[in-house]
């Protein structure tokens, strides 16, 4: 009899365990679903209470990603979708008690990518979809290589979509710092002849960190300016700083690209054509990625100068040299990189100062200044901006106006006229406009 009862007390145990088990599991729920949409990529969000327990599967004609939760508790029903994507028709859902079925509804056949993300704040348990579109930002073609032609910086606005980036003592984010000021500054740049911006990320959406530097080289740009906001643990860090590759990722950076020979002609240019299939073909690689890396991290060391110069009229300086680093989005060797710390976020009397549009357009207007007179001291010789350097005459000694007048082949008066000379008379050293 005792055996009995101990058995049945050992079963019921055991339901009880079981009970608590199911129960502990099924705890999990969707909570949120969020469509983050961008020009090569949709990225869907499911927000959970708790890890997902998912499978999921592809069907065609039509076609749809399908998605089967386990454990998941409240019925069938999603919550309100946030944000739209034409690559998305619908959401929609069914389900039992235990387990819920998400269908996608898509607009064509694309090869998606379902994975979980553990709790980063502000975000707790995710499952995340992305679907790329067919039609990748590298197809677009590149600008015209001309003579005369504009100087391309690539400006990227750091983090985005559901990558917010640190988060300062009042909750803002840093991806809604850096995006304002990247269209500021885009905007300078366009309205300067010889110039031309190129938004890597245009709005709220995320971009994988290698994609930023691949973005820039496919419009084949002159510079790439990354800006971000910094953080720390502690509130007391404040001011901006500058940051460039650092020779050790540099060299990382080449020795990984020579392996992959399918590219030496997106990275070399012209020059990929004529060593192509030659006995020295890596060793000749080599040493023309050597030399782009070379004049990249000079001219990105020089650029980062002119910045530091100009962020100190308008912010405190919390490095007042360039940074070496080896950050993601400065691996390009073959692109002169830097990245702006605009800031510290985490520092409270500086998260309201970048918060206020007024000091981002300030932050804007001294990057642009910085860039455009980095560029006028040392253009890229098929540029407008060095055309104009080439129209400009430095007096040297035993040099008169009517002299150079015939050596330019122009008159005395449009040379007086367009330097806005009242005689004619000039000084040594003296640099005068050629019309």
């Amino acid at each position: 009899m005792k055996t009995n009862n101990y058995n049945t007390l050992h079963v019921l145990l055991l339901l009880l365990l079981a009970l608590f088990s199911v129960a502990g599991v099924a705890a999990n729920q969707v909570q949120g679903v969020r469509i983050w949409p961008s020009p090569d990529n949709t990225r869907v969000v499911f927000d959970l209470s708790g890890a997902p327990d998912h499978k999921y599967f592809t069907l065609d004609k039509p076609d749809r990603l399908v998605i089967d939760l386990s454990n998941i508790k409240g019925g069938s029903n999603l919550p309100a979708v946030s944000g739209e994507s034409p690559l998305i028709k619908a959401i929609r859902s069914s389900g039992d008690a235990n387990s819920m079925r998400i269908v996608l509804d898509l607009a064509k056949s694309t090869k998606a990518n379902v994975f979980a993300l553990s709790p980063t704040p502000p975000y707790g348990h995710r499952l995340v979809v992305d679907l790329p579109d067919d039609q990748p930002t590298q197809n677009v073609p590149p600008p015209a290589i001309r003579a005369a032609r504009d100087i391309v910086i690539a400006i990227d606005a750091g983090h985005g979509g559901e990558d917010p980036g640190s988060i300062g003592p009042s909750g803002f984010y840093e991806k809604n710092i850096t995006l304002p000021i990247a269209r500021q500054l885009a905007q300078l740049i366009d309205r300067q002849p010889g110039m031309k911006a190129m938004m890597v990320r245009t709005n709220d959406y995320y971009i994988h960190v290698n994609r930023r530097t691949e973005i820039a080289r496919g419009q084949q740009a002159d510079l790439l300016v990354s800006i971000h906001a910094d953080a720390f643990t502690s509130p007391q860090p404040r001011g901006a700083s500058v940051w460039v590759l650092s020779l050790r990722r540099a060299t990382t950076e080449v020795g990984r690209m020579l392996e992959q020979t399918e590219r030496h002609s997106e990275l070399l240019g012209g020059v990929a054509e004529i060593i192509k299939d030659s006995a020295n073909e890596r060793y000749l690689a080599q040493t023309v990625l050597d030399l782009s890396m070379n004049h990249s991290m000079v001219t990105a060391y020089q650029v980062a100068g002119e910045v530091l110069q100009e962020l100190g009229k308008v912010a405190h300086l919390h490095k007042k040299e360039p940074q070496a680093a080896s950050l993601g989005v400065l691996k390009a060797p073959d692109i002169p990189s830097i990245l702006v710390e605009v800031g510290f976020i985490s520092n409270p009397q500086e998260e309201r100062q970048l918060r206020s549009a007024a000091h981002q357009t300030k932050l804007a207007q001294s990057l642009f200044s910085a860039l455009k007179r980095h560029f006028e001291k040392s253009p890229p010789a098929d540029s407008l901006f060095a055309q104009q350097r080439a129209r400009e005459h430095r007096v040297s000694a035993g040099e008169s106006l009517s002299l150079l007048a015939q050596r330019y082949n122009v008159s005395v008066d449009e040379l007086r006229n367009l330097n806005q000379l009242t005689t004619d008379s000039i000084r040594v050293g003296q640099t005068l406009r050629i019309p």
